[in-house]
């Protein structure tokens, strides 16, 4: 196994640090494009003639895209390594937003929207690999908290900053910059990268398609695969939904809100998710054991704040959509925590796989969010903006429901997995101890 070879860097050290590092700038890079859309929403609109239904594709098919993405994605991953997907997703961003930059019609646009979608799906999981291979297991909750906290950095440039640009420069100036950015991590990527710390790793041995096929039903008939992607499917869906696409119309369209005040919100969101991320992942490293009840208290604390803003008569107050915004601000640190649950249960030799399965959870609920919400304002277009949009957003409550009910079920079926198959990974785990991944 790949854990006993020799060590050509001591795991968690500088050379660690910089590995991660450069790792982490590219899903910085990659997070900025993902929401890129957000802000230029309803320019997009009129730039392509098009109603919120139709916007709403352009989320839809990238989301789409990276989430059919995912478990291929993971596989590779396995196969080549995280610096070739690294290098491939920056290449592949970029060329979107240069099409992004120049398309003049639905057609280009989605093509532009796809790329973007590729490139991003191979980003995050070759993050999550490194942290994996070069961290101990000690320190990976923290370590993933703080790759998401500083990945949101691309989401704060994605707002105000993405705003001015749009105003000073105009949209292809703008996009075409974009583009620049992935070039200079694919180069970044290059010159620092390396894919394992241990001696004589081989990341791109041989494997047969029987081979991963096994590989593939072996990872997702673990119930810890399970639980991590049901606990990302509760937890990331809100603040995507609302980052992503729908946040800034709801806040300028429905709320009445300045563009300069919901672009300012969108950044709250952003940087109070940061400021959740270390605690999150302090709390998941001291009580490993109660880590679903973490998922489950994010989940209650988002779905009865946004019942109090749903039910609000009248347009809501600022205080209140404040309120709001902080609610979420714990919805994507808190979908990390699937991440662990799948270096829990599952072996080195598949955390490519399971955290491609693993990261399905979230963006399949998300895309189902973004597409109901366009089709109700739609269909309510006769409607006041604020009532379309409040009956829009109550489809996230059935959303919330499933994920939360099979968060309980797949709980109780890895930990009893686990007490079966190694008692003493569950009696550290009770403990209060993070164990060691599963070797076989």
């Amino acid at each position: 196994m790949e854990a006993t070879r020799a060590l050509n860097h001591r795991l968690g050290g500088r050379r660690a640090w910089l590995v991660w590092g450069v790792g982490v700038l590219a899903y910085v890079v990659a997070i900025f494009h993902r929401y890129s859309l957000g802000v230029a929403g309803i320019e997009a609109a009129d730039r392509f003639g098009i109603s919120a239904s139709l916007l709403a594709v352009f989320s839809v098919v990238q989301l789409g895209v990276y989430a059919a993405m995912q478990i291929p994605a993971g596989v590779l991953l396995d196969r080549f390594g995280s610096t070739r997907l690294l290098v491939s997703g920056a290449v592949l961003m970029g060329a979107g937003q240069l099409v992004f930059a120049v398309a003049d019609g639905m057609g280009t646009a989605l093509l532009a929207r796809v790329l973007l979608g590729l490139g991003d799906a191979l980003t995050f999981v070759s993050v999550l690999r490194l942290v994996v291979l070069w961290f101990p297991p000690r320190q990976n909750p923290i370590v993933v908290q703080l790759t998401g906290l500083l990945g949101q950095l691309g989401a704060i440039a994605s707002a105000i900053p993405l705003i001015g640009a749009l105003d000073s420069f105009g949209w292809t100036p703008t996009f075409v910059t974009g583009a620049a950015l992935s070039l200079a991590v694919s180069v970044a990527v290059v010159a620092v990268m390396r894919d394992s710390p241990y001696a004589g790793a081989a990341d791109n041995a041989p494997v047969s398609a029987a081979d991963l096929r096994r590989s593939l039903r072996e990872t997702w008939a673990e119930p810890g695969t399970k639980l991590g992607f049901w606990t990302h499917f509760v937890t990331q869906f809100p603040a995507v939904a609302f980052a992503l696409l729908w946040g800034y119309p709801f806040l300028v369209s429905a709320e009445g809100l300045s563009p300069g005040t919901a672009g300012g919100l969108l950044t709250l969101l952003v940087l109070s998710a940061m400021a959740c991320g270390p605690l999150l992942g302090y709390l998941v490293g001291r009580f490993p054991f109660h880590r679903s009840r973490l998922v489950l208290g994010i989940v209650v604390v988002s779905a009865l704040t946004w019942a109090v803003v749903l039910a609000w008569p009248g347009r809501v107050p600022l205080p209140l959509l404040v309120v709001l915004i902080l609610s979420m601000a714990p919805n994507t640190p808190g979908s990390m925590i699937a991440f662990d649950y799948a270096r829990t249960f599952n072996p080195p030799a598949r955390i490519g796989s399971a955290s491609g399965i693993v990261n399905v959870g979230g963006f399949t609920a998300s895309l189902v969010v973004i597409i109901v919400v366009g089709v109700i304002v739609d269909a309510l277009s006769g409607s006041t903006a604020t009532d379309a949009y409040r009956w829009a957003f109550a489809a996230q409550f059935p959303v919330w429901l499933l994920g939360g009910l099979q968060v309980m079920r797949w709980r109780r079926r890895a930990r009893a997995r686990m007490a079966e198959r190694d008692p003493a990974a569950f009696a550290a785990l009770r403990a209060g101890r993070m164990p060691q991944s599963p070797s076989t």
